[in-house]
């Protein structure tokens, strides 16, 4: 590795990107992309130099007309994600085979393709997703994870022109689980993704979602919802490159903590580069703190190098519960924790029906009850 490549980046589009894992340094935790996160806990995932646990297991069920899900040679896709953390690189070295979900051209679905992945247990593992959608397709995937698992991960997202994808990705892993993973979505012309990002299981769970645009008109919103529990760390992280003009995008993330320790990160990047004239952007992160003990950070990032965009903010929040909301509940006669339910669905109630599954809508719902009730047990 160049000595030129070892200096810190003073710009989002210097950073290094290697599918190497030995060109990236040790991690000790006092770097920028990593002073969030309790190293400790990431274990093998952070100092290995490859990994031999069992993948995860895919289990697709009644799938839509137009869309496959197989295993293939891992040489047998073009990677679009080009790693930039050393767990990413990780994860693509040690794949040896990647799941493909295939969406032929032209496929329009009204039903969900939902695919469970079901991690393998503890010993860490490495796992390659790659989803391809075809020219003016418009179809809704749901990956659910769950199961225990200390797992590397890497999901590729291609979408081709004018298509058009809702991806809803579920992390509900047993108690102790540990997951690294990175999202890239690639967005062709006039095409349109739509990523909801859950995350409710596990022991530490760090989401990392990039974007990029392949020709003019793309369009990219990613929603995130997460409510972290005692001792959890949940954490997320994007950024969102804007190099072709006339592009969009959109982040919204809100999420819960109650507990001891529950800890939540939440940093959002959004790059403008000079090429990219007329783009469109806008990022929030909002956060309900439910109990002391819990701790959320939140830092949103913008970076534009040109002038003549149509529109860019950012904003974040984190407040605790607005004790005014629920006297005014209870004032009506509505008990304390039938009061608690409400507020929470409240703030949560934009994502949720950013789902386009109502069985998923409800149990996500009946999920944040449950997590309600036990903390006031």
């Amino acid at each position: 590795m160049t000595t030129e490549a070892m200096a810190p980046p003073s710009t989002k589009s210097q950073v290094l990107r290697s599918f190497d894992v030995t060109d990236f340094p040790a991690v000790n935790g006092l770097e920028e992309e990593w002073r969030f996160t309790p190293i400790k806990r990431l274990g093998a995932l952070i100092t290995a130099t490859s990994l031999t646990g069992a993948a995860p297991g895919y289990a697709p069920g009644d799938l839509p007309a137009g869309i496959s899900v197989t295993q293939v040679d891992a040489g047998k896709v073009d990677a679009v994600l080009t790693p930039f953390d050393r767990i990413s690189a990780l994860a693509y070295g040690s794949a040896a085979e990647v799941t493909l979900i295939d969406v032929a051209a032209e496929t329009v679905s009204e039903t969900a393709a939902v695919i469970r992945v079901v991690g393998q247990g503890s010993e860490a593992a490495a796992a390659r997703t790659y989803v391809r959608v075809g020219n003016f397709a418009k179809v809704t995937i749901v990956l659910e994870q769950t199961g225990t698992a200390t797992l590397a991960d890497n999901l590729e997202v291609v979408l081709g022109d004018s298509a058009q994808l809702t991806l809803v990705t579920i992390a509900e892993w047993d108690a102790g689980s540990v997951q690294a993973q990175h999202v890239k979505f690639k967005v062709g012309k006039d095409a349109r993704a739509q990523h909801v990002q859950v995350a409710l299981g596990g022991d530490l769970v760090r989401q990392f979602t990039s974007v990029d645009y392949a020709g003019r008109g793309g369009d990219a919103e990613l929603w995130g919802l997460y409510f972290a529990d005692a001792g959890q760390h949940l954490e997320h992280r994007q950024l969102v490159d804007h190099s072709v003009p006339d592009c969009r995008s959109y982040v919204g993330y809100r999420g819960a903590l109650q507990g001891a320790s529950a800890h939540t990160v939440w940093v959002g990047d959004v790059l403008i580069r000079a090429a990219a004239t007329g783009t469109e952007t806008y990022e929030i992160n909002r956060n309900l703190v439910l109990t002391d003990g819990a701790r959320a950070d939140s830092v949103p990032n913008l970076e534009i190098e040109t002038g003549e965009v149509a529109g860019a903010g950012h904003a974040s929040a984190t407040g605790r519960f607005d004790d005014e909301q629920l006297f005014y509940l209870m004032a009506r006669g509505i008990p304390e924790f039938e009061a608690r339910k409400l507020v929470v669905r409240g703030f949560f109630a934009e994502l949720v029906n950013k789902i386009p599954v109502e069985e998923l809508r409800e149990r996500l719902g009946d999920a944040i009850e449950a997590r309600l009730a036990k903390a006031g047990a």
